[in-house]
């Protein structure tokens, strides 16, 4: 990284894991540990209509997690109209989305917050245009890596492999979560210890069951609070 900053960047094994709920979440969990936070979502694709304006609906959540006071334009810098892949819908409206923009964004909060939760788009790799990707963003920001992996069937491939281009970057993957997607996912606990197995030394940071009401603080309990302040101490 060129400057100091402390946070985390979250990424998923998928799009639709739980990425946004897991970083509030997260949020939620390290502004009780007495930190102050910031959300960020660099790069979000799909607006609609709030009591704030039309907004990317994970934007409006990271900010209403953080500690501090941000405006909707400084937790997400790029966001884009169509909910699709991010550089078809750049194209459409006739953008780029620059990754020495989202890393100044990002300098900005680690300015004015103790710690940062930089939430991706999609799974780990999705285009921002032909040569560059979400990967290359989370290279240049260089903050430790936490997975959320989507409960259901599948998930240990997808873990693994997402586990394995994290790393291939360069990048520590600092631990993982498990999101239950399917409530009635057979063999549930089978997988979640062959993950606890084959993504060590990673350690898991928490298991969020299926929640109607999936709010911040709800998922934040389901949190391990060791793991998470061992986490912070160490990243420091």
């Amino acid at each position: 990284m060129s400057m100091a900053m402390r946070g985390l960047f979250v990424t998923g094994t998928d799009t639709e894991v739980g990425k946004t709920r897991v970083s509030a979440g997260l949020l939620h969990a390290v502004g009780q540990l007495g930190l102050s936070t910031a959300g960020l979502k660099p790069v979000a694709a799909g607006l609609i209509e709030t009591d704030a304006g039309r907004c990317n609906e994970d934007v409006a959540l990271l900010r209403s997690s953080s500690s501090i006071a941000l405006e909707l334009r400084e937790v997400g810098p790029c966001q884009l109209e169509a909910a699709c892949a991010p550089h078809i819908a750049a194209a459409a409206e006739g953008r780029q989305i620059r990754i020495d923009d989202l890393l100044a964004s990002a300098r900005d909060l680690a300015q004015r917050a103790d710690w940062l939760v930089v939430e991706g788009v999609g799974g780990f790799r999705v285009p921002f245009d032909d040569v560059r990707d979400s990967a290359d963003l989370a290279a240049a920001l260089g903050l430790p890596v936490v997975m959320v992996v989507g409960l259901r069937l599948g998930c240990l491939n997808h873990a693994l492999l997402t586990a394995e281009a994290i790393r291939a970057r360069g990048l520590a993957l600092c631990g993982w979560v498990g999101n239950t997607i399917d409530p009635d996912m057979a063999f549930r606990e089978q997988n979640i210890e062959t993950l606890r197995q084959w993504l060590r030394p990673a350690p898991c940071l928490g298991i969020v069951p299926w929640l109607d009401r999936p709010e911040p603080a709800t998922v934040a309990a389901s949190l391990d609070r060791d793991a998470l302040t061992n986490l912070i101490r160490t990243t420091a």
